[in-house]
């Protein structure tokens, strides 16, 4: 593999980061495959539920998904506890910083802050504030959040729930993760888009929409 020629950066010249252009280009064409990866690992991560981190995040992005919710949203709701593994105590901020380059800015204020909504179910049987939430109040995106953990995130526990598979979800990855990175035509600062639609809903349950 070319290396570049020198040992502190300052010290480059432009065919060094030219060369270093395109070996990072190549390899971030392959972030969404590591992110899969990562997908599969939390199968071994936190446990004590009656499923697994992966079963929670399938489901989630099953319920996205028969919701008739967007790319967007699935892959968010797929990917929002990615940080469990790497980083238990912030994992929302985690998932938040990988999804950013490639979401609307909605979806990522959304997964930043789903732990702070989500404490809303069990925080006041630990000693903590359930009503974190709180200080978020009138923002442009509380509701979003709040649909997001109530239909989504909380409720995605249950073992016996028909959950579609990693590889049903890995294009969607894949289509999101090839996305120009911070393109303002992707990120639509400002901008909501509903986390469902009825009628794309409709037609996945018919079959005639595929992930």
């Amino acid at each position: 593999m070319d290396k570049v020629k020198f040992t502190a950066m300052k010290d480059g010249d432009a065919s060094d980061y030219a060369m270093l252009d395109v070996h990072e280009r190549d390899y971030a064409a392959g972030t969404a495959d590591r992110l899969l990866g990562a997908l599969v690992a939390l199968d071994e991560s936190l446990s004590g539920y009656q499923v697994t981190r992966l079963g929670h995040s399938l489901q989630a992005a099953t319920r996205a998904w028969r919701a008739g919710a967007d790319t967007d949203w699935v892959v968010a709701a797929l990917l929002h506890d990615i940080g469990d593994i790497y980083a238990p105590y912030n994992h929302d901020e985690y998932a938040a910083a990988i999804l950013k380059p490639f979401v609307r800015e909605q979806v990522t204020w959304v997964v930043e802050k789903h732990g702070d909504f989500q404490r809303l179910y069990y925080a006041h049987h630990t000693g903590g504030n359930r009503h974190a939430r709180d200080r978020f109040k009138g923002h442009a995106y509380y509701d979003d959040c709040d649909t997001f953990c109530a239909n989504w995130d909380q409720s995605s526990f249950d073992p016996a729930y028909p959950t579609m598979q990693v590889e049903d979800f890995a294009p969607l990855v894949r289509e999101v993760f090839a996305r120009k990175a911070y393109d303002p035509a992707v990120i639509r600062a400002g901008e909501r888009v509903a986390l469902t639609d009825a009628g794309v809903a409709a037609a996945r349950a018919a079959g005639m929409g595929e992930a």
